[in-house]
């Protein structure tokens, strides 16, 4: 009876202390994405009509994510949306992919710029002459966490990004925002 009784006790402890630790080892950590534009790859140039001109502009770009959970994360093709000043100037396709637990993954897409639509924004000049352009990015990543290779769960992953482009030393910064959703 005496050696059932610390082997109890011992399996008591031991789950006590699993459940107080567990949450927190496992607890979901919001992703971090980092955005490196690499350069203009392509400008097009259409005419649709007397007075209806377009310009386009392809910009490549590698969208950096560092994942700091134990699980997985399998997500769907998605769009990402560039705004300018409250107007959507750009689309940015990013294609389905996993991330490992404790991992990380570059994704090498383009942001497909609409030039006319930036240009015709009348803030746009006075941010060029003043040095900077802001723009901002919202995407939100459906897809699903794996922990352990056992557990899987639907998730979303709203992002929002702030990027700043800095005409006169020709640099880049941005910061993003993420917070998953289980």
């Amino acid at each position: 009876m005496g050696t059932g009784g610390i082997s109890r006790r011992g399996l008591k402890i031991c789950c006590g202390v699993t459940a107080i630790f567990l949450p927190s080892v496992f607890k979901p950590k919001n992703p971090e994405i980092t955005v490196y534009p690499q350069g203009l790859e392509n400008i097009a140039f259409g005419l649709g009509g007397f007075y209806n001109a377009t310009i386009n502009a392809t910009i490549g770009m590698i969208v950096a994510i560092n994942n700091r959970n134990y699980g997985s994360f399998k997500f769907k093709n998605t769009t990402a949306f560039v705004n300018c000043r409250g107007g959507v100037v750009a689309e940015v396709p990013i294609e389905q992919s996993r991330v490992p637990a404790h991992g990380k993954l570059n994704i090498s897409t383009s942001a497909d710029i609409m030039v006319d639509r930036l240009i015709s924004n009348p803030s746009f000049w006075g941010d060029v002459l003043a040095g900077s352009v802001n723009f901002t990015t919202e995407a939100t990543v459906h897809g699903e966490v794996t922990v352990l290779k056992i557990l899987k769960l639907h998730a979303s992953v709203p992002s929002s990004c702030n990027i700043s482009i800095f005409i006169q030393c020709q640099s880049v910064e941005s910061s993003c925002k993420t917070k998953i959703n289980l």
